[in-house]
């Protein structure tokens, strides 16, 4: 279903009774099965074309889609979202180029669809083969963030899976905008246009209806806040890939190195404190605590960092706020973060284990005995050592992108790139071979 932002200028393009909405969704729904049987056979080289077509098409397009976004701006500025909120929905030139390069980067991945991942011969002469097989219809459903348009968008084609994008009312515009132009490159590779489509309404219960049809979806993504995923979680009918909230953690340990500290601690912090891996609580081990955080501490409010500590953390620096109970537990998305001495190691893997919220974490320190504790007991999709939460993203993991984080436990675990958008069936082959 293909929707020309030219007309749709109106904060609901599908209006009428709840019947109309449902038909809409309906419509789209069966469109991306049909679209899903050809793309499942698609050549890499239709996808890539499609692919490479669209990002040439956003930067041909730039003025129309930041205009797109100055009205979505404006009216996310109306409903009164926090600056972290907005900075997730701007969208400027460096962050178009940086869109229409992560199509780029898909199109170059290897493409996961009949890869063969085992194979084998019974002794009745059979030969089995396991091989990767697309999902099929994917619902998305996200919030703010128009860049999860065209990475949901392109990761789908290239793991030869259909897509229903549910945007967020705040992103409307610009995600229609961008939608267009994917759309232009399945035209161009012969590929259904229905492979990529955006529920063209801001109406909420498109959100519950989607999540009932069971008859056309098959696999939901939310990506978004607490109360998204929470209702999602709650309402679908289908099974979810969750993309909960991200309470990242940063354990500076008695081994650290101060200036590597410091560095990392702003950077997963402060580079940018709207997104999901930005570090929420700094845990200090109680034994180091005099030499690093004072330093630390400086160097995040010359930046205009709030801090909020125990008591032994704003006895160390006095411009600290007092913590409540309810710091430990709170993603922030903002300019803010919470602070606590711990008894080493295991005082930082205890309190990651009571309030995180198994997204992603990391240690700082030289001892590699204690980095490899903190890798193997901290139960997070993502933990690193030495490095800033910053770096949760399929795109730096070499995924060309990613539709989330996901943070349970089945099908998926961290970044959700093509090979996490794929699973698998079995072929057998014989000559004739009967049961006994």
């Amino acid at each position: 279903m293909e929707v020309d932002i030219k007309s749709a200028d109106q904060d609901v393009i599908c209006e009428g009774s709840s019947a109309s909405l449902i038909n809409l969704l309906n419509d789209i729904g069966a469109r991306a099965v049909s679209a899903a049987r050809v793309l499942k056979q698609a050549k890499r080289e239709s996808k890539d074309k499609a692919l490479m077509v669209a990002a040439t098409e956003i930067r041909s397009n730039s003025e129309a889609i930041i205009r797109a976004n100055v009205s979505d701006l404006n009216f996310a500025r109306n409903k009164k979202l926090t600056n972290a909120l907005l900075d997730r929905l701007i969208i400027d030139e460096a962050r178009l180029n940086s869109i229409a390069s992560g199509l780029e980067m898909i199109a170059q991945l290897p493409d996961p669809v009949g890869t063969i991942l085992s194979n084998w011969d019974r002794p009745n002469g059979l030969n089995i083969s396991r091989v990767s097989v697309p999902l099929g219809v994917i619902g998305i459903i996200y919030e703010s963030r128009p860049n999860v348009t065209t990475d949901a968008g392109g990761l789908c084609l290239k793991s030869g899976n259909a897509v229903i994008l549910r945007g967020g009312s705040e992103s409307f515009h610009t995600s229609l905008e961008l939608v267009n132009c994917l759309q232009v490159g399945l035209r161009a590779a012969n590929l259904p246009i229905e492979s990529i489509q955006l529920v063209p309404t801001r109406d909420r219960e498109a959100v519950s209806h989607l999540l009932r049809m069971t008859k056309y979806v098959d696999i939901i993504v939310p990506r978004g806040g607490k109360s998204l995923v929470a209702k999602v979680q709650k309402e679908s009918k289908i099974p979810t890939v969750a993309h909960l909230e991200g309470l990242c953690h940063i354990y500076l340990d008695e081994a650290a190195e101060l200036e590597m500290a410091k560095n990392v601690t702003l950077n997963a912090k402060m580079r940018r404190t709207g997104i999901c891996g930005a570090a929420e609580t700094l845990l200090v081990d109680s034994r180091a605590a005099h030499k690093l955080l004072p330093a630390v501490a400086k160097s995040l409010i010359d930046h205009g960092c709030i801090l909020r500590g125990d008591a032994g953390s704003c006895d160390l620096v006095p411009e600290m706020e007092r913590a409540k109970e309810v710091d430990w537990s709170t993603e922030y998305l903002d300019s803010i973060l919470s602070v606590k001495l711990v008894d080493g190691v295991d005082g930082a893997i205890e309190h990651i284990s009571k309030y995180g919220s198994n997204h992603t974490d990391s240690i700082v320190t030289n001892n590699p005995e204690t980095a490899e504790r903190f890798l193997n007991e901290v139960d997070s999709a993502i933990v690193l050592h030495n490095a800033s939460t910053q770096y949760a993203d399929g795109g730096e993991f070499g995924m060309g992108a990613e539709i989330g984080i996901s943070t349970g436990r089945l099908h998926a675990r961290g970044p959700v790139g093509t090979e996490q958008l794929t699973c698998f069936k079995y072929i057998v082959r014989g000559n004739g071979q009967v049961r006994p």
